[in-house]
């Protein structure tokens, strides 16, 4: 049986917490995969450097992933997912507190599913996650191959 994990790319230790606690408290079972930077979400994602020869069985159900990273920014990562044949159609979902318009525009001009600003309120926060999770881990489907 195929696992289904989320790969969540953060590099704020609060932020991450806050995410990972959230999926928790909503029943989100699935395995959460950290990366902490560009760089590492991209060799993570296309298996390779220290993430060379990860499980074959993993599938990626989403991508949560931040603007503000160090090395590459999210923008960058998600460039580069949506050019590589085997990523070009993996739900990736901006996760980011960036109140900038052009942030947004720029996420969906280079192929983001989906544009969520965290919320300060954890309920808030709380009540997003479910969301998040209910949609792309539940209800959405996805092809098998990269397309």
């Amino acid at each position: 049986m195929q696992e289904k994990i989320i790969v969540l790319v953060e590099d704020n230790p609060n932020d991450e917490a806050l995410t990972l606690r959230a999926l928790k408290k909503n029943n989100i079972a699935n395995e959460i995969v950290v990366t902490r930077d560009g760089a590492e979400a991209l060799d993570f994602l296309f298996g390779r450097g220290i993430y060379a020869g990860r499980k074959d069985g993993q599938i990626i159900s989403v991508v949560l992933l931040d603007l503000k990273l160090p090395k590459l920014d999210g923008l960058e990562v998600l460039k580069q997912l949506r050019e590589n044949p085997k990523t070009k159609l993996l739900p990736v979902v901006i996760l980011t507190s960036s109140r900038e318009e052009q942030d947004m525009i720029q996420s969906y001009r280079l192929g983001a599913n989906s544009y969520i600003q965290k919320p300060v309120d954890f309920a808030q926060f709380l009540d997003a996650v479910k969301q998040l999770g209910l949609y792309w881990l539940v209800l959405n489907e996805t092809p098998s191959e990269g397309g």
